[in-house]
C-alpha cells in the first residue's frame, strides 16, 4: 500500500523530472500562458495556430514569410492559375458564344487519341518501374555509384534528342517498333527511367536498415528483400513518383512528335498542336488540353483516395 502523502511526492518528483507534466491537460479562459509555457519548452500544439516550434511567431516574422510566400505564389498564379481559367473558359466558347461544340469535336475526332494517350503513358509507366524497381532495390542492398550515376542520365538529355536518337537506333534494326507504340513506350520509359531512379533510391534509402537484417535472418535474397520489404515500405513514395511519371508521360510532346508515322492515333499533345498551330483553332485545343488536366488529375486523385486517405476521428 501506498500513502496518499507518498504519491503525491512521487507526482511531485515526475512533475520535477518533466516540467511538462505541470501544464499539460490544463485548458480555460487562461490556457494561453499554459500553451506559451509548452512552446517554450519545444512541445508544438498542433491544436493552437498561433504556436508553432519553440515559440509563437511575431507579427514582424508573419509579415515577413507572407511577403516571402508571395511572389512563388503570384508566378504560380501567374504562369499556371490564369492560363488554367483561360483555356478551361474557351473550351466552352466558340466566337464568343458559349457551346459545348469544342467538346462535341474533340468526342469525334480524338477520342481515339485519348484513349492512346491513356495507353501509352500507363504502359511506359509500368515499364519504368518494373526497370526502377529492380535496378533501385539492387542498388539499395548492394550499391553500386557507377550504375546509379548510369541510371540518373537520362534526367539531362532533352526529350527530342531521345526521341530522334532512338528512332536512329532502331530503323535499320526494328523499323516496324520505331514508328509503333512500342517504341514510343520504350522512349518514354527510358527518358522516365533517371527520374524514377532518382526517388526510388531515396525512398528505398529511407527504410531502416534493421528490417532489412530482419529479413536475411530469415534467409531473403536481394529480390525477396526489394519484393516484401523495400517496396510495400515505400508505397507512398512509390505512388508519388508514378503520378508525377504518368503526368510527364501525358504532357510528352517532343518525343511522340520525332517519333511519330505521321499517320493514326496520336498522342493528345500532338493534337492540341495541330489543333492551334495549323488550324488556328483555339478553342478545340483548349478543350482538348482541360481533357489532359481531367486525366493528370485523375491519376493524382486516384493516390489521394487509395494511398493516402484521410483520417477521420
Amino acid at each position: 500500500m501506498v500513502s496518499r502523502r507518498g504519491s503525491r511526492q512521487g507526482v511531485a518528483l515526475d512533475q520535477r523530472e518533466e516540467p511538462r507534466a505541470a501544464v499539460q491537460g490544463r485548458l480555460g479562459r487562461g490556457s494561453r500562458a499554459v500553451f506559451a509555457a509548452d512552446a517554450d519548452q519545444g512541445v508544438p500544439r498542433p491544436d493552437r495556430a498561433r504556436v508553432r516550434g519553440d515559440r509563437a511567431l511575431t507579427r514582424a516574422e508573419r509579415v515577413a514569410w507572407t511577403a516571402a510566400c508571395a511572389l512563388p505564389l503570384a508566378v504560380v498564379g501567374v504562369v499556371f492559375v490564369w492560363p488554367l481559367a483561360v483555356s478551361v473558359a474557351a473550351s466552352f466558347t466558340r466566337a464568343g458564344v458559349p457551346t459545348l461544340g469544342n467538346y462535341t469535336t474533340v468526342w469525334r475526332l480524338y477520342l481515339r487519341d485519348v484513349g492512346y494517350t491513356l495507353a501509352v503513358s500507363a504502359a511506359g509507366t509500368a515499364l519504368t518501374f518494373a526497370l526502377a524497381i529492380v535496378v533501385c532495390g539492387w542498388l539499395r542492398v548492394r550499391a553500386f555509384a557507377p550504375v546509379e550515376f548510369l541510371l540518373k542520365v537520362p534526367l539531362f538529355v532533352p526529350f527530342v534528342v531521345v526521341g530522334h536518337a532512338l528512332r536512329v537506333f532502331l530503323v535499320p534494326w526494328a523499323p516496324a517498333l520505331a514508328g509503333s507504340w512500342g517504341g514510343l513506350v520504350l522512349a518514354l520509359a527510358w527518358k522516365h527511367l533517371g527520374l524514377a531512379a532518382l526517388l526510388l533510391v531515396g525512398a528505398f534509402r529511407a527504410v531502416d536498415e534493421s528490417h532489412l537484417e530482419a529479413a536475411r535472418n530469415f534467409g531473403a535474397g536481394t529480390a525477396r528483400l526489394t519484393r516484401d520489404v523495400l517496396v510495400p515500405m515505400s508505397a507512398p513514395s512509390l505512388a508519388v513518383s508514378a503520378v508525377l511519371i504518368f503526368s510527364s508521360m501525358l504532357a510528352s510532346f517532343s518525343i511522340p512528335l520525332m517519333m511519330s508515322r505521321g499517320g493514326g492515333a496520336q498522342m493528345l499533345m500532338i493534337d492540341v498542336y495541330y489543333r492551334f498551330g495549323q488550324h488556328g483553332d483555339f478553342e478545340t485545343a483548349a478543350a482538348l488540353g482541360v481533357v489532359g488536366y481531367l486525366m493528370a488529375m485523375g491519376a493524382a486523385l486516384v493516390y489521394l483516395q487509395r494511398l493516402a486517405p484521410v483520417k477521420r476521428p
